[in-house]
């Protein structure tokens, strides 16, 4: 078992996404390193990794979310943001346009896992199997007979160990490249059939780079892992909202 990671840890009713526990698992890291306890002042909310920016509500504190491309302009009912960091620049534009201030400041917090749990890192220097395919949780039914195939509903740890001890990771989970990047695991987006471009794209562009995909398992697989990141964590971790917790 991975440090840190419990069995009876409790993060929300529906655990359905090993990327939807990223954020609540790096935020009680990050708030720790200023000694701090992980209680969120009731009139505040943090919205952190994922494409959730529509679930946000006027005064709302924005520390590495995303914009979905599959969510009408309508269904964002907030008028006014405490926006620290976005994942990339498209969720910037998407903000600005809305008159809202946004940092320049890019970065999925998926970014610090190895940060959050070094041992992963030590599992890359001697990986275990090929290639893994990580579908997005969506497209998860017309993958079940991929060779090599993991599940993105496993637990948390399951999923983090499997993609650190690949050589190769491919698929359309943007968090099982977000952590392969992460942790220098070559790592291939192939496109989702049932999600939007604009949050890869986002991602990608937030990271020093264009979005790079592959068609197939195939193709991917032959192609390899697209390039590596061009990306500072340092404004990130520096754009952490500690002030929301309390003492």
């Amino acid at each position: 078992m991975i440090p840190g990671i419990s069995r009876k840890l409790r993060i929300g009713r529906r655990i359905n996404n090993f990327g939807d526990l990223l954020g609540p698992v790096v935020v009680a890291w990050m708030s720790k390193q200023s000694a701090r306890r992980v209680r969120s002042k009731r009139d505040r909310r943090l919205l952190s990794v994922g494409s959730i920016m529509h679930m946000a509500r006027t005064g709302d504190c924005i520390w590495g979310t995303g914009v979905n491309g599959k969510i009408t302009p309508d269904e964002y009912r907030f008028d006014a943001l405490d926006v620290r960091a976005v994942r990339g620049p498209l969720s910037r534009e998407f903000l600005e346009k809305r008159g809202i201030h946004t940092p320049p400041t890019y970065g999925d917090p998926g970014l610090l896992i190895p940060s959050v749990f070094p041992e992963l890192v030590e599992l890359t220097k001697n990986p275990s199997r090929d290639v893994v395919v990580v579908p997005n949780l969506n497209d998860l039914p017309r993958w079940f007979d991929t060779p090599s195939v993991l599940d993105p509903t496993e637990d948390l740890q399951t999923c983090l160990r499997t993609i650190a001890s690949s050589r190769l990771v491919v698929g359309s989970s943007l968090h099982a490249v977000i952590v392969a990047d992460a942790l220098g695991v070559p790592a291939r987006l192939i496109p989702s059939g049932s999600e939007a471009e604009f949050k890869y794209a986002d991602y990608y562009l937030g990271t020093g780079r264009e979005l790079s995909t592959a068609p197939t398992v195939k193709a991917a697989i032959s192609r390899g892992g697209a390039p590596g990141l061009g990306w500072n964590d340092g404004p990130l971790r520096e754009a952490f909202p500690h002030d929301l917790f309390g003492k």
